[in-house]
């Protein structure tokens, strides 16, 4: 089949790998113009803009679908159908109706909970049992579209962000296939009305711990925020992040250490840090954070 691929993140990679190893005739890959980026704020192609260029394929980043130029140069690909994951543009409906079979976005959430920006955080940080990958049909309305195949994963108690973003990007990846080798046969599932939630993209403010609510509660923003932008609390009035936890058994004066490894009294429970980092360092193992930065019992955190 050919596709064009439309993609920009870390998550979408795979997916492109899964679509060349199935054979799939790739067109062309769009993704999101290079930005500077690290200390010296060079120009960063995307992800996948790298992967694409290592695998041959012609790359194109507009900085916008609106304009009849890059609209004729879309349909002009004569593909069969574009695949889009994390592209991070809006599709004008002109591009949408390109494609023969028009355009399939993978969704890593179980629609209609979760539609936007960041669904695999929400789910997390909002507590969801389970979540999964929709490949769903694209419409003008965010992730209003019907959806063709879903499967559901259950999220881990100690799970991060990033262990279940890699985890449905492989998902993700496989499904796509499987999609595309059964297209005609596949029945569009409208979304149901109720049940529609939406995953806000990430703003920092939401990092900063309050050791005042429940284990639960932290746990959870720890863990939905892990790796980026990192849950953060003050030890010594300097800053640190902790990137992983776990609810314990526990009590004390909320953000106060009850031990020498780092469980904290929360607002009700405790909670065991698992990973953490110190600014300017790497993120590292609890016992390893440990043994440069003690966190001594008795000592209170967030102050």
């Amino acid at each position: 089949m050919r596709v064009i691929f439309m993609g920009s993140p870390d998550f979408s990679v795979p997916v492109l790998d899964a679509l060349a190893d199935a054979g799939h005739d790739i067109a062309a890959v769009y993704c999101q113009p290079p930005r500077p980026a690290g200390r010296g704020k060079k120009d960063r192609p995307t992800a996948v803009h790298a992967r694409a260029e290592a695998m041959g394929y012609e790359v194109r980043h507009p900085v916008s679908l609106k304009g009849e130029a890059e609209q004729a140069d879309f349909a002009a690909l004569e593909a069969d159908v574009a695949v889009v994951v994390a592209y991070g543009l809006i599709l004008p409906q002109v591009i949408l109706d390109a494609p023969k079979m028009r355009c399939l976005n993978i969704h890593a959430s179980l629609l209609p909970r979760w539609r936007g920006a960041a669904p695999i955080h929400r789910a997390i940080i909002e507590g969801d049992g389970e979540t999964g990958i929709c490949i769903m049909q694209m419409e003008a309305g965010l992730d209003t579209g019907p959806v063709l195949l879903r499967e559901v994963t259950a999220i881990g108690t100690e799970e991060t962000t990033g262990g279940l973003h890699d985890r449905l990007s492989e998902m993700g990846a496989r499904m796509i296939c499987e999609a595309l080798d059964h297209l005609p046969d596949l029945v569009p599932e409208v979304q149901p009305e109720d049940g529609v939630t939406y995953a806000a993209k990430i703003d920092k403010v939401e990092a900063a711990i309050d050791w005042s609510r429940s284990a639960d509660q932290i746990s959870r923003q720890i863990r939905g925020l892990s790796p980026f932008p990192g849950a953060w609390t003050l030890q010594n009035g300097q800053r640190i992040k902790l990137l992983g936890a776990r609810v314990v058994d526990g009590a004390g004066q909320p953000g106060q250490a009850l031990d020498d490894s780092l469980t904290i009294a929360c607002g009700m429970g405790a909670v065991q840090i698992t990973r953490a980092q110190r600014a300017g360092k790497g993120a590292q193992d609890a016992d390893v954070f440990l043994r440069g930065n003690p966190v001594t019992k008795g000592a209170i955190l967030g102050e």
